[in-house]
């Protein structure tokens, strides 16, 4: 779910916080990708696995032809926090019994064939967002790519929704900072208005609307200073509601290690014994869609270096290289060497 309707309410508020853009406008830039999110994009809008994959390989590979490293964030173990809306969760998709914690079948094949396509995978501890959003603060990457937009409530300063392969598609990329300073907010205030306004993480007050959540921690400043300024008939306050705990979740992060991330040359051979031979795709597609990803890069790395030194040859191994960006500024991280264990 993310936060509740907090696109539309800067859409409104604050639509200098948001910018449009082109998929090509992240040439050079490391982009985290909540994996889950593509998942479930892919699963929706296509019939079977096979053809779900082969969306997520063509998606890929188009973005290290324009010169975006992809970075996979897999989530982990969910916090206890999330335990209410996982469960209604799956008691809407039919689910008898709770969901298991180790990594599902689907999930092991997405990491398959991206491990064939040589970018990075990263497990993270919790939710893949706060992850995701760790290693913008932590100078890993560049922005977060994710639907959710409680990226932004986790302190992702740059975030980018309907970051898609196609050529035609816009960006929109959501400034955290420019956000905060339009809304004149710190980012605690603005942790306190997505509790209002509804997240994952506990329940909200009933029938507060967006612009009356953003007037009310404009004017009290905090959820409890807005307990006491409202009425509590028309605006009941949950009983038990867990609103520090979820305060904590989001303005609180363990320090973990930073991940040197690594991408490597796809394996071609391997992915069409993946994707043809065990998922029963069309060979002549998988390498025709090869074949054009080597012409795509070897021209991208001679205009780049026709750019720089003139008569310059390049490998185009140069490209796939180990990164490790600035040290982090209090955020952390962790290794990609661990694998995922949960969808």
């Amino acid at each position: 779910m993310g936060i509740m309707k907090l696109a539309d309410l800067i859409r409104g508020e604050a639509p200098e916080a948001i910018s449009y853009k082109g998929i090509g406008d992240y040439s050079g830039k490391i982009i985290a990708l909540d994996t889950s999110i593509m998942m479930n994009q892919f699963r929706s809008a296509l019939p079977n696995l096979t053809l779900s994959l082969l969306g997520a390989f063509y998606r890929t590979l188009t973005f290290l032809e324009h010169g975006i490293k992809p970075v996979f964030v897999f989530d982990g173990v969910p916090p206890e926090q999330k335990k209410a809306v996982l469960e209604k969760r799956a008691q809407i998709a039919g689910w008898t019994t709770e969901r298991p914690q180790t990594m599902s079948f689907k999930t092991q094949e997405y990491l398959r064939l991206l491990q064939l396509l040589g970018v990075p995978c990263v497990q993270a501890p919790g939710d893949a967002e706060a992850f995701c959003a760790q290693l913008v603060r932590g100078g890993v990457v560049d922005a977060v790519a994710s639907e959710d937009m409680d990226t932004l409530a986790f302190g992702g300063a740059v975030l980018l929704r309907q970051f898609s392969a196609k050529k035609d598609s816009e960006v929109m990329e959501f400034s955290l900072p420019k956000l905060l300073q339009i809304l004149q907010l710190t980012q605690t205030e603005f942790v306190d208005l997505c509790i209002l306004l509804g997240c994952d993480y506990c329940e909200k007050i009933t029938g507060l609307g967006p612009s009356r959540a953003l007037k009310l921690i404009q004017q009290h400043r905090t959820i409890e200073d807005v307990i006491l300024n409202i009425n509590k008939k028309t605006h009941p306050v949950p009983l038990t509601w867990q609103y520090e705990a979820a305060r904590r979740l989001f303005l609180d992060s363990s320090p973990c290690e930073l991940p040197c991330l690594q991408w490597s040359e796809p394996n071609e051979e391997e992915l069409v014994k993946f994707l043809c031979q065990e998922r029963h795709a069309k060979e002549e597609k998988v390498r025709r869609r090869m074949e054009k990803f080597r012409q795509n890069l070897t021209h991208r790395k001679k205009e780049g270096e026709e750019r720089k030194e003139p008569g310059r040859q390049t490998n185009l191994s140069e490209f796939f290289r180990a990164t490790r960006k600035r040290q982090p500024t209090g955020a952390g991280g962790s290794t990609a060497s661990k694998q995922p264990k949960a969808e």
